[in-house]
């Protein structure tokens, strides 16, 4: 668009002149300089990204399935092939992979012709310095628990962790392996000997990487280490809280059933680091734990009365995935909810409802109100 504004202007002076008529003085345009907001700094944008970043990823690979195990090259390209017009979903590939599986891309790749020799501890923790994610990930495909194994005064977590920030994204990767490997246990595998071996030494890992993280004051990561503590726990344990969450809760604020969820969140936590006074930086775990169990003994109540699908026990404590699938099955069973549940739990509903939902609010705030609704309220 082009501004003509001065040129007409101009004509208008000259007829006025070339009429007798004097120009009329406009008034000077005063002088607002106006600057524009400035940009974040390079540094900041690095601490975002830092801090965010290794999150995301996290998050993904807590899900990421294991494809099922192939040991020859031959079977390994024909189902890549056979995979190319189409992917499996998440759901589908978890229900039919095991921790102690391998992925068939990474043997097609790195398949030798004499085979694949399991590598030794030490060349683990050399890859680690190097930051040679594809080695890393073979060996959680291939040889897991060689991730665990200590060598020297060090576990390859702990060792990434001594290293210190330039390393975060290999701690990351080893937490998201711990983590995955536990979702992709299969009942009938829990109480192999194997595998309670395997279990013991991922608690002694991530007890070992808590403490140092909060004698280093590295405590971002401290909750997703817990987090993964509590998965290694299998669902006995959250099972058990449940159970007892949903006592207090039928028994109004009589039962106190938030207080009830949070100090057996926080019992838990004192049992498995070494120090209490490391709770502290535990805060939002806590809260999000607690929030969690309130609504899974909610559901587990309204269970007893209607026909429902159960909430995932490894939703537990995972930002608000149990509260979403929460939600999901209040919806899609109004009518039910409505016919069967007593006044009591439809009330419980709305305030777990009203209380939980969005993300204005932290969860420690959230778990207050709980607490001011649900143990100390008049209730109904």
């Amino acid at each position: 668009m082009v501004n003509n504004a001065p040129t007409i202007l101009s004509i208008v002076d000259r007829l006025s002149l070339d009429f007798g008529q004097r120009p009329v003085a406009r008034a000077p345009v005063s002088s607002e300089p106006c600057l524009p907001a400035r940009l974040p700094t390079t540094g900041f944008l690095q601490r975002e990204a830092e801090q965010n970043a290794p999150r995301a990823v996290l998050k993904q690979l807590r899900r990421s399935p294991t494809p099922p195990l192939i040991t020859d090259c031959n079977d390994a390209t024909e189902h890549t092939s056979s995979h190319l017009g189409r992917r499996d979903s998440v759901s589908s590939s978890t229900d039919q992979s095991s921790p102690t599986q391998a992925s068939p891309g990474m043997v097609a790749r790195s398949q030798p012709l004499g085979g694949w020799k399991e590598p030794q501890p030490f060349e683990v923790l050399r890859a680690i310095e190097r930051k040679d994610i594809m080695f890393l990930m073979e060996v959680r495909d291939r040889a897991f628990p060689l991730l665990l194994r200590k060598s020297g005064d060090a576990t390859p977590l702990l060792h990434a962790m001594r290293i210190g920030q330039s390393h975060r994204d290999v701690t990351i990767l080893l937490l998201g392996a711990f983590s995955r490997w536990i979702n992709h246990l299969e009942d009938n595998e829990i109480g192999l000997p194997r595998t309670r071996v395997t279990l013991k030494a991922l608690r002694t890992n991530l007890k070992l990487a808590i403490d140092y993280g909060l004698y280093k004051s590295q405590s971002d990561l401290v909750a997703s280490f817990m987090q993964t503590l509590v998965m290694s726990e299998g669902e006995k344990w959250i099972r058990a809280q449940v159970s007892m969450v949903s006592l207090a809760l039928r028994s109004g604020n009589a039962g106190k059933p938030v207080s009830t969820a949070e100090a057996a969140v926080r019992k838990f936590a004192t049992k498995e680091l070494s120090k209490a006074d490391a709770i502290a930086a535990l805060e939002d775990y806590v809260a999000n734990a607690t929030a969690d169990l309130i609504l899974l003994g909610a559901w587990a109540m309204a269970l007893e009365s209607i026909e429902g699908e159960q909430i995932p026990f490894y939703y537990f404590a995972r930002d608000d995935r149990v509260f979403k699938a929460f939600m999901d099955r209040v919806n899609a069973n109004q009518a039910a909810i409505r016919r069967s549940l007593s006044r009591r739990l439809k009330w419980q509903f709305r305030v777990l409802q009203n209380v939980l939902e969005g993300r204005s609010t932290t969860y420690r705030r959230k778990v207050e109100i709980l607490i001011e609704e649900l143990d100390e309220g008049d209730g109904v």
